[in-house]
């Protein structure tokens, strides 16, 4: 029997390769940034290939830290920043352009031509999904329209597309180009009943069947690694999201989870059958475990959270290190009544407004840095509650608590003030990296390393719980004025 499964976890800023026991515990772990590029305002990329030699890193780093042999793995799960599009050569593996990020607004003019024939919701009951520019599908249309050359090549067989995941398990085995259902569902290319690519939507956007990889479940053997991983099965492959509500055995419908990341992203598993959302929510795929029933799920998706503490960092140089941010929010009592919408991207849930951009709003010369530090944690937190509220709404489940992982998670400071908002309790869990937990599951489960979902929540245990103790009225007046500065950021390009 094997000691250990790994995950590659490949997310927006940086990749890390994760080795864990079969109690979930994390046994090694290495973690490198990749470069963030930005050709105009508004769009986003990253090198395909940097990504690749990143993996190849960390999962040497990983190793060697560990003093881990390869052969005491028994599989391999990959999960990834979702909708990042790469296009590449099938013969040479060479991307044919940077990838273009899930952040990246460029496709709002296909997003906006889209919608003058049936509006913003045309393919919502097919796909769960509004017509914005966060989806992999209106990016690789753009690909083909404005590469020069791509568009014949890729009507004759020649190019492959792929969220990161594919790029990762096309490179790590050689050539299988495969995806599984919850990448695939945030394609806007899959029907949600069927887990098949649509022809009429592919039709519509004008996109080579050729290029997409065969839709799989998020549990089964898609091929064997190469190189140092050699031989061992790749058979784990969850979006990152869908990873963390997995990590985090979320597997009874009604139970929730909130990732903070560069986003953040609040899914609630709904059962073996899709929930349409009124409120503003995606209707996507929670997991598919080998050939039992698909889970659905309901998600909130808010485009700026950590991202917003990277730019104060990197672009203001409020801070030197993403850390920093909880004391220089502690040093003043409250945010002055300032608040900060970072719609850097437009507004996702439950909004979906592209031509909103980012405000802060209540500036008096009585504002230091420390109240635009906490008015920026703040913004979470409020965020958050706007989608929990659309989620409640949607699914008439009233949440009673709220599980959390991710890099933010550490800040004590957030923490209780999401609490305090949401007056509900917040836990995090002991292992808070519960995407590449979720990844590492997936897998295991596919070689018989974990028997089934009964064993993986017996490896879940509570770490910290945050209770509310803010006063309703209080909650009350922030969060309305919150609400008033969200309004100020709407139509903002013409």
């Amino acid at each position: 029997m094997p000691k250990y499964i790994a995950a590659i976890d490949q997310g927006t800023t940086s990749t890390r390769f994760m080795v864990f026991d079969h109690g979930g515990s994390i046994i090694s772990v290495d973690q490198k940034e990749h470069e963030q590029i930005y050709p105009k305002p508004g769009w986003v990329e990253q090198d395909p290939l940097e990504i690749w030699k990143r993996t190849q890193d960390v999962i040497a780093g990983a190793l060697k830290k560990g003093g881990i042999d390869p052969k005491d793995i028994g599989a391999i799960g990959i999960t990834n920043q979702r909708e990042t599009t790469v296009v590449w050569e099938r013969r040479t593996g060479k991307p044919v352009h940077n990838a273009i990020v899930w952040q990246d607004t460029r496709t709002d003019g296909i997003c906006n031509e889209l919608e003058k024939q049936g509006g913003q919701n045309r393919l919502r009951k097919k796909t769960g999904l509004p017509l914005a520019t966060y989806f992999s599908g209106p990016k690789l249309k753009w690909m083909l329209e404005n590469i020069p050359g791509i568009r014949g090549r890729a009507e004759k067989g020649e190019l492959l597309f792929g969220n990161i995941d594919s790029w990762i398990i096309w490179n790590l085995t050689a050539g299988t180009h495969v995806t599984d259902v919850t990448n695939a569902s945030r394609t806007m290319l899959m029907n949600l009943q069927t887990l098949e690519w649509d022809d009429e939507i592919l039709n519509l956007l004008e996109i080579p069947k050729s290029m997409l990889p065969k839709i799989c479940s998020s549990s089964e053997i898609y091929g064997v690694a190469h190189g140092i991983l050699e031989g061992i099965p790749v058979c784990g492959d969850l979006g990152d999201q869908q990873a963390a509500l997995f990590g985090q055995t979320c597997t009874t419908p009604g139970e929730a989870k909130n990732t903070y990341g560069t986003g953040c992203f609040m899914l609630l598993n709904t059962g073996e059958k899709p929930v349409a959302s009124n409120s503003g929510l995606l209707t996507t795929l929670s997991y598919k475990i080998g050939s039992q029933k698909a889970v659905y799920a309901l998600e909130g998706s808010i485009a700026i959270t950590g991202a917003l503490i990277q730019w104060l960092r990197d672009n203001l140089g409020l801070i030197d290190k993403s850390a920093e941010v909880e004391a220089l929010a502690r040093s003043v009592d409250d945010n002055g009544d300032i608040y900060f919408v970072p719609a850097f991207s437009g507004l996702f849930a439950p909004y979906w407004k592209s031509d909103a951009r980012g405000a802060i709003v209540g500036m008096t010369r009585f504002i230091t840095r420390g109240h635009i530090a906490r008015a920026a944690l703040e913004a979470t937190a409020y965020q958050t509650r706007e989608v929990l509220e659309a989620m409640e709404k949607d699914s008439q489940v009233k949440l009673t608590a709220l599980k959390v992982d991710g890099g933010m998670v550490f800040n004590e400071l957030l923490m209780q003030f999401q609490a305090d908002i949401l007056d509900v309790p917040v836990i995090r869990p002991k292992v808070a990296e519960t995407t590449a937990l979720g990844a590492a599951y997936a897998a295991g489960l596919a070689v018989g390393f974990w028997k089934d979902l009964d064993v993986l929540r017996t490896n879940w245990s509570k770490d910290k719980e945050w209770k509310p103790s803010m006063d309703g009225v209080v909650r009350d007046k922030y969060y309305s004025q919150w609400k008033k500065a969200v309004t100020r950021t709407f139509d903002w390009l013409e």
